[in-house]
């Protein structure tokens, strides 16, 4: 009996029929677990450890400087607690100003270097520069402070050449004790003062906060000790959530490290599309080839009738069917995720050089979902055979 129906279903069936039948749902298949895998990929490029930028994920916010918030830029409590609250903020770190007007200078006739200044202070967790020597108390030898990259860029690209002055490397900077003055209503507290580290994440001259406290207590007064900048932690500086956020409420932040925004709206629009066009196309792919095994068994449908009545059971002629119409989906996503793994392969490859880091192997949620629509194409087989067989 099978061997007849064999011969029959292949006659109805004809080869350009089904080639293109399979060919749809080849299709559909590759871009429904394509969008899949690039939502993973994308996912991955955003939020993995190796991919994250441990200076574009610290943000200095301060209040916009307009007619309006003239002499008023100071950010409250309610403000920082308004900002905590916000699903792309991982932490916020308070940057004290000092309360003193200080200058630094050097000891040395060689490097005569003297300039007013003005100190921050934050959260150790908030400093990008790891070093023993960030601590201080009232029996310190000297104040350990971290200087912004670009003040040293500054110095030997322009300011150096202008006064005469030796262009310096951070190592000899390190090497060098300065004289810091505070004023006072006595006179000037000298300390000495010494780099012991170099910054792009923040860019202000830094002092531990304990010597922030204790030299505001003294020497600062009864001024406002509102902060007028701080610094957020985000995993993604790029969300046009937290782009809009700063907009709405007059921060304004680096340009550079959310200038992404934009792109990252472009990406996010294309990745959607990719996932509605797969979609789509695979509901007209189960479509064709519902259409396909309907018109099939309908061509041979008086046959199938005739074996029933010599004695073949409906449950026999359902399962040889099954067995017909099903193996091909099998064959088709294992296609696909063997094609899809090769592009995966190849696109980690391409990245790795770019020193951008993507898994190797596809994700495990493109498995899951490959197996869910086995499931559909199983589900749409049997329920379509056992239709027409029943009907």
């Amino acid at each position: 009996m099978n061997s007849i129906l064999k011969k029959l279903i292949k006659t109805a069936a004809g080869r350009t029929k089904f080639i293109f039948a399979v060919l749809g749902l080849s299709i559909a298949m590759l871009l429904i677990l394509a969008a899949v895998q690039l939502q993973e990929n994308y996912n991955s490029l955003l939020n993995s450890k190796t991919n994250q930028d441990s200076i574009a994920n610290f943000l200095v916010i301060n209040k916009q400087l307009t007619n309006k918030t003239y002499g008023n830029t100071f950010i409250s409590g309610e403000d920082i607690a308004h900002i905590r609250q916000q699903p792309f903020t991982e932490d916020v770190g308070i940057l004290k100003p000092s309360l003193f007007k200080a200058s630094v200078e050097s000891f040395s006739n060689r490097f005569p270097f003297s300039t007013d200044i003005s100190f921050e202070s934050v959260p150790s967790s908030f400093i990008d520069v790891q070093t023993k020597d960030w601590n201080w108390d009232e029996h310190s030898n000297y104040i350990p402070m971290i200087a912004p990259n670009m003040f040293l860029d500054f110095y030997n690209f322009q300011f150096s050449f202008s006064q005469n002055l030796p262009q310096l490397t951070q190592e000899n900077v390190k090497m060098i004790v300065f004289k810091v003055k505070i004023e006072t209503p006595n006179g000037y507290a000298l300390f000495n003062g010494r780099i012991v580290g170099f910054s792009d994440r923040i860019t202000s001259l830094l002092v531990p906060e304990t010597f922030m406290n204790w030299a505001n207590k003294q020497y600062g007064g009864n001024i406002n000790t509102q902060p007028s900048r701080i610094v957020i932690k985000t995993k993604d500086p790029g969300n046009p959530q937290l782009v809009q956020f700063l907009k709405d409420n007059g921060y304004a932040t680096d340009a550079d490290k959310t200038r992404f925004s934009k792109y990252r709206q472009i990406v996010s629009t294309v990745v959607n599309i990719s996932w509605i066009t797969g979609a789509v196309l695979l509901v007209f792919a189960l479509l064709i080839f519902t259409l396909f095994i309907q018109l099939t068994i309908a061509s041979c449908k008086n046959e199938i009738q005739q074996l029933i009545i010599l004695g073949a059971s409906p449950y026999q002629l359902k399962k040889f069917l099954v067995k017909q119409f099903f193996p091909q989906n099998i064959l088709i996503i294992l296609i696909s995720l063997i094609v899809l793994s090769g592009i995966q392969y190849w696109l980690y490859g391409f990245l790795l050089a770019q020193h951008i880091y993507i898994n190797i192997f596809i994700s495990y949620k493109t498995i899951i979902v490959a197996l869910l629509v086995l499931l559909i194409l199983w589900f749409t087989n049997f329920y379509t055979i056992r239709k027409y067989i029943q009907s």
